[in-house]
C-alpha cells in the first residue's frame, strides 16, 4: 500500500524483513569479532558473504548500482560506502561496518562503528554520541510523529556533543528495494515532514564527524570521506513503525 509514495507493509511482511533482520545482525556481531589488528577488509568481506550465503541469504549490496563488495568497510575518516579490499586494520582504527542482507526478497540495512582495540578519548565519544543519536532517533520513530522529529532528534544529540552531522547523505524507507521512500536527514524541524503511519519501515542512520560536515568522493565512485580528514562514525538499523511503537528488526534476537 502506498501512502503518500511511502510504501506501507503488511504485519506479514514485516515479520518477513525482521527474518532478514535476524540474519543482519548476526552478521554484525560475527564482522566485530573479527576486527583485530592485522584483518583486512576484505578479509571482513569474505567473511560476511560466506555467513549470508550460509543463512540461505543474499548480500544486498553486491552489485546494488555496481558495487563489486558484499558489504561496506570505511575505517577512519571513511564515512560510508568504502569497498574492501587490502586495507590492513590497526592498533587504534575505528570501522563502520555497513551490512545488507536480502532474505526471500526483503531488505535489512545496519552499520556500527567498532574500534580497533583501544582508541583515543574523543574516538570513544564519536562513537557514543553516535550511537545515541541512533537510539534517539528511534525513540522517534511513532506513528503520529513526523519524520523531522526522527530527524530532529539525530541532531540535537550531535550538535550538543559538539560533533557535526553529515548533511549530504541521508537514511530511507526500505523493503523490498534497499532504497525507497522516503528520505531520512539527519538533521531537520520536528512536526515537519511526513506523518509516520503504523507499517512504514525506514533505515534511521546518522553519520558523524568529528570536524566539518563536508564530504568527497574518492575516485573510485563509491567511498565517501571526510574532506578534512576528520574521524567519522557511522551507526544505522531498520526499523517498523507499529500500533506498539519502534520494532528494531535488526535488534531482534534470532
Amino acid at each position: 500500500m502506498y501512502r503518500g509514495g511511502i510504501i506501507v507493509k503488511t504485519p506479514a511482511q514485516i515479520e518477513q524483513m525482521a527474518a532478514a533482520g535476524a540474519i543482519q545482525a548476526r552478521c554484525l556481531r560475527m564482522l566485530r569479532s573479527k576486527c583485530r589488528p592485522g584483518v583486512t577488509t576484505e578479509e571482513l568481506d569474505e567473511a560476511a558473504a560466506r555467513f549470508i550465503a550460509s543463512q540461505g541469504a543474499e548480500a544486498s549490496f553486491l552489485g546494488y548500482r555496481g558495487f563489486p563488495k558484499s558489504i561496506c568497510t570505511s575505517p577512519n575518516s571513511m564515512v560510508v560506502h568504502g569497498i574492501p579490499g587490502p586495507h590492513e586494520l590497526r592498533r587504534g582504527d575505528e570501522i563502520s561496518l555497513d551490512v545488507g542482507v536480502t532474505k526471500d526478497g526483503w531488505v535489512a540495512d545496519a552499520a556500527i562503528t567498532v574500534p580497533v582495540g583501544p582508541v583515543d578519548p574523543d574516538a570513544e565519544r564519536l562513537l557514543g554520541t553516535t550511537r545515541a543519536a541512533l537510539e534517539a532517533a528511534v525513540a522517534e520513530a511513532r506513528a503520529g510523529n513526523h519524520l523531522g522529529d526522527v530527524s530532529a532528534a539525530i541532531q540535537r544529540t550531535v550538535e550538543s556533543a559538539g560533533l557535526s552531522i553529515i548533511r549530504s547523505l541521508v537514511g530511507h524507507g526500505i523493503g523490498r528495494a534497499m532504497h525507497e521512500d522516503p528520505q531520512i536527514p539527519n538533521f531537520g524541524e520536528p512536526g515537519h515532514g511526513p506523518q509516520l503511519k503504523t507499517g512504514m519501515v525506514v533505515a534511521i542512520e546518522p553519520m558523524v564527524t568529528m570536524g566539518s560536515y563536508d564530504v568527497r568522493i574518492l575516485d573510485d565512485g563509491w567511498t565517501a570521506v571526510t574532506k578534512d580528514g576528520s574521524l567519522a562514525a557511522h551507526f544505522e538499523h531498520t526499523i517498523a513503525v507499529t500500533d506498539n511503537g519502534p520494532d528494531v528488526l535488526t535488534r531482534r534476537a534470532a
